[in-house]
């Protein structure tokens, strides 16, 4: 019987711990996509507690919690941060077989050294020795990030976000670089609702001083802040949707349908759609004439408790999988900016995992030799993000693609103590490879297979995204 989280951890054979030990361990950390605070970042927070670190913000524990029958009250509610913590020992043991049982327990012994399984009965004692060492300098954020060997850092903004944050941090030696990434969404998906998309409109036009009157002034807006985004160092795009937006549209048909909307209008069906169309394409064409990469999160069904929405908003734990059709969209889409040869690199993840085939025979159409792994599978995402939903996305891009020219994992995270979640990648990946070695399916090439390992951790990333360039 092998010991819970050893040293060789979820490592099957010696191949798998060659390369895991030798190779992928020590790599440093590009977070390309994640969701951690520049606020937090620049003002190097120091968490009061490993409640504040831990569960603020946490959907993933929230969710786990309501299901094992824990309060709303002890979530997102009034409860003390050591009630609060206490509920999540009470829930842990209940999380068996659920990824948040192993990322857990990961992060309490990369991070803090805490080798004890968390529990009621160790509980207290846990929570002492974790809050102790987080009054150190060095458990700071910018100290976490540090220590995890996190190199890069991309957060995730609203087009109307002042950047400030990222403007301080430029300014000093945080020892992680630390970029925006643009997130357009609300200029897309609050088109089915004409109140909060014109309030949202009245604010880019505040923030940019362009009066968004037609669909160009909107276009100028947008425009004008993907050139301030990028003078601060962003180098990639991110959409959350449902599926992608490739519907035919006339100009003359946008103009029509973008003034029924400022006048307060719906636009229902098909119209709706062709907006969000001609709004998407627009963007792939400036992420393309400025070397970005567009990022794309397909298939969330979010908000799906209506109630809960209203009392909590949104990214409180109540999305799901979705199951919209992406295929024949994504295709098209792609197909309509490669056409003008305005294709940007772009990095398409699915939440449903009947779209692994989908988006992996996808990459294929479009990637023209331009780049090494142009169009991306990304990493498994969300729901899939556990050792199952891993190991199904580098099967299925060995499989249909090429897993060499992958760009690797990323945390998609509000925590900073999320970083093992790459451990957790590594390990996977290594016993994969271990695995297919000593069956006799890849040759025994140490050096070629562990420099396929450190590209895929690290390197790849390195050299795909343009970072330094000005």
């Amino acid at each position: 019987m092998k010991k819970f989280l050893s040293d060789d951890f979820l490592l099957q054979t010696k191949t798998a711990r060659t390369l895991y030990h030798d190779f992928a361990k020590e790599m440093p950390i590009i977070d390309y996509h994640c969701h951690l605070s520049p606020k937090d970042i620049a003002e190097n927070r120091q968490f009061e507690n490993l409640t504040k670190a831990w569960l603020e913000g946490d959907h993933y524990k929230w969710r786990a919690m309501r299901t094992s029958g824990v309060s709303e009250y002890y979530c997102t509610g009034m409860a003390s941060d050591y009630e609060k913590f206490m509920k999540w020992a009470e829930t842990v043991p209940y999380t068996m077989r659920n990824p948040l049982y192993h990322w857990t327990h990961l992060e309490l012994k990369k991070i803090f050294g805490i080798d004890k399984i968390l529990s009621p009965s160790t509980a207290q004692e846990i929570f002492e020795a974790c809050n102790e060492l987080l009054a150190k300098p060095e458990f700071t954020t910018q100290g976490i990030l540090k220590s995890m060997k996190v190199e890069t850092v991309c957060t995730t903004d609203d087009p109307i976000d002042s950047l400030e944050y990222h403007q301080l941090i430029a300014q000093g030696n945080t020892g992680t670089a630390v970029f925006p990434t643009f997130r357009p969404d609300k200029a897309i998906v609050e088109i089915d609702n004409p109140e909060k998309f014109n309030a949202y409109l009245d604010k880019l036009q505040q923030v940019t001083g362009i009066e968004i009157r037609k669909f160009k002034h909107l276009q100028e807006a947008l425009n004008d802040r993907i050139g301030y985004f990028h003078s601060l160092g962003c180098r990639l795009a991110d959409h959350g949707l449902e599926t992608v937006y490739a519907e035919d549209f006339k100009e003359s048909e946008i103009k029509e349908i973008f003034r029924t909307l400022r006048e307060g209008k719906s636009v229902k069906g098909k119209e709706a759609l062709k907006l969000k169309s001609a709004i998407l394409i627009f963007l792939g064409e400036r992420y393309a004439e400025k070397d970005w990469t567009q990022q794309f999160h397909l298939g969330a069904l979010r908000n799906n408790n209506s109630r809960m929405k209203e009392m909590l908003g949104a990214d409180t734990g109540f999305d799901s999988v979705g199951d919209a059709s992406i295929a024949a969209p994504l295709a098209k889409f792609l197909d309509a900016l490669d056409s003008n040869d305005k294709l940007a690199k772009t990095i398409i993840y699915n939440l449903n995992p009947k779209d692994n085939e989908v988006i992996a025979t996808m990459l294929g159409n479009f990637n023209d030799g331009s780049l090494r792994g142009k169009i991306q599978f990304g990493s498994a995402w969300w729901f899939l993000d556990q050792k199952d939903g891993m190991e199904k996305q580098l099967n299925t891009l060995s499989n249909m693609g090429l897993l060499s020219c992958f760009v690797g994992m990323l945390t998609d995270s509000r925590s900073f103590l999320s970083y093992s979640r790459h451990e957790y990648f590594r390990r996977i990946l290594c016993n994969l490879l271990g695995n297919d070695i000593e069956n006799g399916e890849l040759p025994s090439d140490m050096a070629w297979i562990g420099k396929m390992v450190q590209d895929i951790c690290y390197f790849n990333a390195r050299s795909y995204f343009n970072f330094t360039n000005s």
